[in-house]
């Protein structure tokens, strides 16, 4: 419902649907929330900047070969210029959480949009003419690295932003929504970077299309960003964030069983899923699968995944089941991860492995933005960056041992006549078996000793309905009458 009228005229009044079947005496209770159209702006320049981090994190993965061409270097410094990002994540995101808690979300936005900016463009003046060939791959790994700095900044703010601009029947939407551009984003790069950069010598042309965007969405970010929350806030819990100081969180959150338990089982996911976007290619081309047909599984990984994430977030914000969706998620995940470690060993199974490779997707992509939430919700009055900031860095850390583990257990093949592997043929059987093992076994540990309160739904409750009588009465006075 529109309020038109005073400074607020960008508000709108919402009123839970049940007001009418209460009495006059708990509508004085009753408190009122407003939120304001901007949140959509906000959202918007968000899920633009982790698109676009995304897709400059992943330039280079699709186009290995004219990359190296190009730079005059390895292979392996090639990949180096995407694990640049997991490098610098890990020891920054500590930093990034005290700074998001600290100084807001205005200020992390304009920052990280900023590095994510002058990452870009500094890509794009390493392939300029005069250079020689040890600078420029100097100048393009220095832009890798700014935008590196910027990820963090980019991908810890979904859950602060849900908590400070949408009304509680939004959040986990809005969560899904900021979250999941991240993955379309790497969606993105994967079908941009072969087709604009056939040859090596379009390479220039590739980066200077990606830091067209970086400049628009910074621009976007520093002018139309005002402020860090809304004029007022749009729920109660909103209304009373008093996070506590960063290091007494990290306190609280350690000595906080539910959120230990979440930590480390849904750390271990998303390991689980690095592992399976990193290594995908080289588990297929084994049994003889192309190049292209795992980019068409790595493609419905995505697309998949963001549409059961938006499914699941749309249930989630109607019921606030997260425990139940989560804990149900997780386990169809581990079944699919099962079917995936038997199937990706099969040969000329073409059908079964994309099915497999979507139905993972659906299922996993979906528990991360539903999982975020969760794990504000069991540790509230913690800040929401440092909360779902420590569930990343337990992801990043378990990603980089799982990776080290599953390449260890590999073994070489001496002759497989359909492998489209090139030179070094490596089965992949056992580590198959042990990601899914791995898969299972965190997930049955999270399924059975997983149980949490929702804190900050119940402190949100306790506000709305006559823990601050004195100061809601008026506001219930006079808002709008609802119809039955």
């Amino acid at each position: 419902m529109e309020n038109n009228g005073g400074p607020s005229s960008e508000a709108q009044i919402e009123v839970s649907a049940d007001v009418p079947r209460r009495s006059n005496s708990e509508l004085k209770k009753l408190r009122v929330f407003q939120v304001y159209k901007r949140r959509w702006f906000v959202l918007l320049v968000l899920c633009l900047l982790n698109c676009s981090n995304a897709t400059i994190w992943l330039t280079f993965a699709p186009v290995a070969d004219q990359s190296a061409e190009y730079l005059n270097v390895t292979l392996e410094d090639i990949n180096w210029l995407s694990l640049v990002y997991m490098v610098v994540a890990i020891p920054l995101s500590f930093g990034t959480t005290w700074m998001l808690d600290t100084f807001g979300l205005r200020i992390t936005l304009i920052l990280g949009s900023w590095l994510n900016m002058f990452g870009a463009l500094l890509r794009y003046l390493g392939t300029l003419p005069g250079e020689s060939f040890a600078v420029r791959y100097i100048v393009v790994m220095s832009g890798q690295t700014l935008g590196a700095l910027a990820q963090p900044l980019i991908i810890f703010t979904p859950t602060k932003l849900a908590a400070l601009w949408f009304p509680d029947h939004q959040r986990a939407t809005a969560n899904t929504i900021a979250s999941m551009s991240n993955p379309l984003g790497v969606l993105l790069a994967n079908i941009m970077s072969p087709v604009m950069a056939e040859t090596s010598a379009r390479i220039p042309t590739l980066l200077l299309a990606y830091a067209i965007p970086a400049c628009i969405i910074c621009f976007l970010a520093t002018v139309g960003i005002r402020s860090s929350a809304p004029p007022t806030p749009p729920s109660a819990s909103a209304e009373l964030s008093t996070s506590e100081p960063f290091v007494q969180g990290i306190k609280l959150l350690l000595k906080n069983k539910a959120y230990l338990v979440l930590l480390l089982c849904f750390g271990s996911g998303i390991a689980v899923f690095t592992c399976f976007s990193t290594l995908l290619e080289q588990i297929l081309c084994v049994q003889g699968y192309t190049n292209d047909f795992a980019g068409l599984c790595g493609a419905l990984f995505i697309v998949f995944g963001v549409v059961g994430a938006g499914v699941l977030g749309l249930y989630v914000d109607k019921t606030k089941k997260f425990t139940e969706a989560t804990k149900i998620n997780m386990s169809l995940t581990a079944l699919a991860c099962i079917a995936f470690s038997v199937v990706s060993q099969m040969r000329e199974q073409k059908a079964a492995v994309a099915a497999v490779c979507s139905l993972f997707g659906f299922f996993g992509f979906s528990i991360y933005p539903v999982a975020m939430e969760l794990s504000v919700e069991c540790s509230y009055p913690v800040g929401e960056a440092t909360s779902a900031g420590l569930i990343f860095i337990s992801g990043q850390i378990q990603s980089v041992l799982y990776i080290i583990l599953l390449q260890a257990l590999t073994n070489r093949i001496a002759d497989s006549p359909l492998s489209t592997c090139g030179d070094a043929v490596l089965s992949w059987r056992v580590p198959m078996l042990v990601m899914a093992g791995l898969c299972s076994l965190f997930t049955c540990c999270f399924v059975i000793f997983f149980h949490t309160r929702y804190r900050r739904l119940e402190a949100e409750e306790a506000a709305t309905y006559g823990t601050k009588q004195s100061n809601v009465s008026t506001a219930a006075e006079h808002a709008p009458a609802v119809e039955t």
